[in-house]
């Protein structure tokens, strides 16, 4: 074994170097850590190894979150982005969520020009093969060449790569992702520790040239005339006709049956893939079977850059014989004479369920040792950036020995995320969803500065400029709301709008907060008809964002009240702590179960333990009882 004086001595050691690992090393190394970013291939740094987007559903939120506290994703999502659409807008503001197609080449050019622009953050190419301890504690990591390399810290961030087993049809054989090795040592090295391994699985769709493409027989979709950005440091976004177009088409009953005519040979039908894919990103031939009563699943084709004739076709991963993914391809309306530059292939890889991990993301079994991303069984760029943001935080704070940031389920979709994993687990891809999140009402993507930066400036990860904004911000939403609580809305001015949309005229004044609770009736609506209103909020402000948070606030006002107080009810609960070695086979009034969940997960507070399934409430009342005596 070589000597470690071949290399320095790191605070922080990220291993891999996708988006949990970018964000991890960037969050470590801003902070005043000495890092070290290690990947096998440094030109795959933020690779898009999927679909060539950012944000989504609930995802969007996860971005803003990230941006809000400090993080890259947000700000390389604006700058590389090819068209913004904001979802859900007809629903209520806590489902709407940010989606940008990306410039896959731009995004990651800029991920790795953010990452090389931090004097304390060092890259290197190679491959770790294990883990390096001494008495329980991380003390560094080996390559695959026998160097040692020392770290105070070490965030694995492997993605799909660990013992990554790539599949097309019949054929199998090792990568992390197409045309890259997988690596292999660190799933042995961890289970020598003691930790526990799974398998999972994922998907992606062939690659199209997008010339072969008859786009007569597709439906067009445009980006947002007005796109809302992802960082709250983005001051302009591309116009509509300065966006790409992305387009929508659909399979048809003879596409089905030219796929069922592979599930022969499939090895999802066939029994090679056992592992557990993604449950709400299916590949094409599971959507097939398993909705046999559908004749017809919708396709988006989606532009992989400016400069590129490369398209990818979301909705249709597979990892069917390649002949089959043709044949099925060219049955499709408008792709009669595609071209496959690249086919669909499933993938499986190692995890590590995340009962393992403490909401730090630090690992229990190993001191200094953090989990971030897939290999803590997640799907999705922005679920990975979450946990590597935070890892990064949490191991830069350790090593300055300040207390670790939880953020909580009422203070942000990432904490969602994390406590979900750690409490509940998870058996297959981890995707984030609107409807895990009980207190998305609090959790808006429109107010994530506002709950976040605070934080994020606190902890020395945001920086003045995003700092001077936020305070800019909530100067001007204070100033606006409390010119609008003082503004009359005179019958004379607006009753044409309102009649126009239904609803009974004033028969007398109301004051602006109370008018605008109307539903179908917004404050940009307003401020069209009556010139004192519009120049009264142009001299407070111009910021489209701030009218529009000023609005949120007065709209669902008694909701929002109603969240508090929930979240103000359940925090003492939250907040007990349970002492780690407790041990629960000597408390014999919990159930059986209870005991082994809890034995299982060490919740370091009730209000965790009360989230674990499989402990019940009555559980719950006799640990509280324990504590309290």
């Amino acid at each position: 074994m070589k000597s470690s004086a071949l290399h320095p001595e790191y605070e922080v050691i990220v291993v891999g170097g996708g988006h949990a690992g970018s964000e991890a090393a960037a969050a470590a190394a801003r902070m005043g850590c000495r890092t070290l970013l290690i990947s096998m291939n440094l030109n795959a740094i933020a690779q898009m190894s999927c679909n060539p987007a950012i944000g989504g559903v609930a995802k969007g939120q996860l971005v803003r979150e990230i941006d809000a506290l400090g993080g890259i994703m947000g700000r390389v999502a604006d700058s590389s982005g090819v068209q913004f659409r904001m979802l859900n807008r007809s629903k209520g503001p806590a489902m709407w969520s940010p989606r940008a197609q990306s410039d896959r080449m731009l995004y990651a050019q800029h991920v790795r020009e953010d990452l090389e622009q931090i004097p304390t953050l060092h890259l290197r190419q190679d491959s770790v093969s294990g883990i390096v301890t001494y008495k329980n504690k991380v003390t560094g990591i080996e390559t695959q060449s026998g160097q040692i390399i020392k770290g105070k810290a070490v965030i694995l961030t492997n993605g799909t790569f660990l013992n990554g087993l790539i599949h097309i049809g019949e054929k199998n054989f090792g990568g992390g992702r197409s045309g890259e090795r997988a690596s292999t040592g660190i799933t042995g090295c961890l289970e020598k520790l003691g930790f526990e391994a799974g398998r999972l699985k994922t998907g992606t769709p062939p690659r199209l040239d997008g010339r072969s493409i008859d786009y007569d027989k597709l439906e067009i979709q445009y980006g947002d005339d007005n796109p809302t950005p992802f960082s709250f440091l983005t001051d302009q976004l591309p116009g509509v006709d300065e966006q790409l177009t992305c387009w929508i088409a659909y399979t048809t009953p003879e596409v089905h049956d030219v796929l069922r005519s592979g599930f022969d040979r499939s090895p999802m039908f066939n029994g090679r893939i056992k592992s557990a894919g993604p449950r709400y990103c299916p590949s094409i031939e599971d959507k097939i079977h398993r909705f046999a009563d559908r004749n017809r699943h919708q396709l988006f084709l989606e532009p992989e850059g400016r400069n590129t004739c490369e398209m990818y076709l979301n909705g249709f991963s597979t990892s069917l014989p390649e002949d089959t993914q043709y044949h099925a391809l060219r049955t499709i309306p408008g792709f009669e004479n595609v071209i496959m530059i690249r086919p669909g292939y499933a993938i499986e890889y190692d995890y590590f369920p995340p009962h393992q991990i403490r909401r730090s993301l630090e690992t229990k079994l190993v001191d200094g040792l953090y989990f971030a991303g897939q290999i803590n069984g997640t799907t999705g760029y922005e679920e990975a950036a979450s946990q590597g943001l935070m890892a990064g935080i949490n191991a830069a704070r350790k090593i300055r020995g300040d207390a670790e940031v939880v953020l909580q389920r009422s203070e942000a979709y990432i904490g969602v995320l994390i406590d979900d994993l750690v409490n509940k687990g998870t058996e297959e891809p981890y995707r984030m969803f609107t409807s895990r999140a009980e207190h998305r009402i609090l959790l808006r993507q429109d107010n994530a500065d506002l709950r976040l930066t605070p934080l994020g400036y606190d902890i020395g990860l945001a920086n003045e400029e995003r700092k001077e904004r936020l305070d800019a911000k909530a100067r001007e939403i204070s100033q606006l709301s409390s010119f609008l609580q003082d503004f009359s809305a005179r019958p004379d001015a607006f009753n044409h709008l309102i009649e126009s949309i239904g609803q009974s005229p004033l028969r007398q004044s109301m004051k602006i907060p109370k008018l605008i609770t109307r539903p179908h009736l917004s404050l940009f609506d307003l401020l069209e008809h009556d010139p004192e209103l519009r120049t009264g909020i142009e001299n407070i402000t111009n910021n489209n964002l701030v009218i529009e948070q000023v609005e949120i606030q007065y709209k669902y006002e008694g909701y929002i009240e109603k969240e508090h107080e929930m979240v103000r009810q359940i925090q003492n609960k939250e907040h007990m702590r349970i002492p780690e070695k407790v041990n629960y086979d000597n408390l014999h009034s919990l159930s059986s179960e209870g005991r082994q969940k809890l034995t299982r997960v060490r919740p370091e507070t009730i209000g965790q333990a009360s989230r674990i399934s499989g402990v019940s409430a009555s559980d719950i009342a006799v640990l509280m009882v324990y504590l309290n005596n």
